[in-house]
């Protein structure tokens, strides 16, 4: 992971993802920046926001490619292939606000049930993955402030993976990560 300091690594990913996004609408036809720093690999997640409401929001859990093509990669899937709402327009850009989560490497978890589970979890620092045979879902920290309760937010999640809340816990896969967060 680069080890600039937070705030310039922030703007540099920030910018790196509107530039994308600009890009992909046809509003520009300027290059991504060619920054060296981006080339380490990294896993993030982008986030969109219309008047303080989400618009999009799609990541990657590990780092699987450099940071500035994952960045760049997920703005533009987060505009276009979140399944929850429509492609955003070119219209919409200029009140879109972008947040970029850069994350940390997934931490698995041993647990017995889902009490265990639970007294694990640090609202509002952990990012959660369930998973459980072909279904996995994740919640950013960030979704701590929507789902404050441990409880809630572990049954919301697997909700959002196509399981039943009283699925079974101890059928699953459970692993926490945390995130540098940034937003315009």
């Amino acid at each position: 992971m680069p080890t600039l300091p937070d705030t310039e690594l922030g703007r540099t990913l920030l910018a790196h993802a509107r530039r994308a996004l600009e890009r992909h609408f046809g509003l520009t036809d300027e290059p991504l920046a060619d920054d060296a720093r981006l080339a380490q690999r990294g896993a993030t997640f982008v986030t969109l926001k219309l008047y303080d409401a989400l618009r999009g929001c799609i990541g990657s859990l590990r780092p699987q490619r450099a940071l500035g093509e994952d960045v760049a990669a997920n703005a533009v899937a987060a505009a276009t292939r979140d399944t929850r709402f429509l492609p955003v327009s070119a219209d919409e850009l200029n009140d879109i606000r972008i947040e970029v989560s850069l994350l940390s490497e997934p931490q698995f978890l041993e647990f017995t049930d889902e009490a265990d589970l639970l007294r694990q979890l640090r609202p509002g620092i952990d990012g959660l993955i369930l998973s459980g045979g072909c279904r996995s879902a994740t919640f950013l920290p960030q979704v701590w402030n929507q789902l404050p309760e441990p409880r809630e937010f572990v049954a919301a999640l697997k909700r959002k993976a196509g399981l039943a809340p009283d699925h079974p816990t101890g059928n699953l896969l459970a692993a926490t990560y945390t995130v540098r967060k940034w937003c315009e």
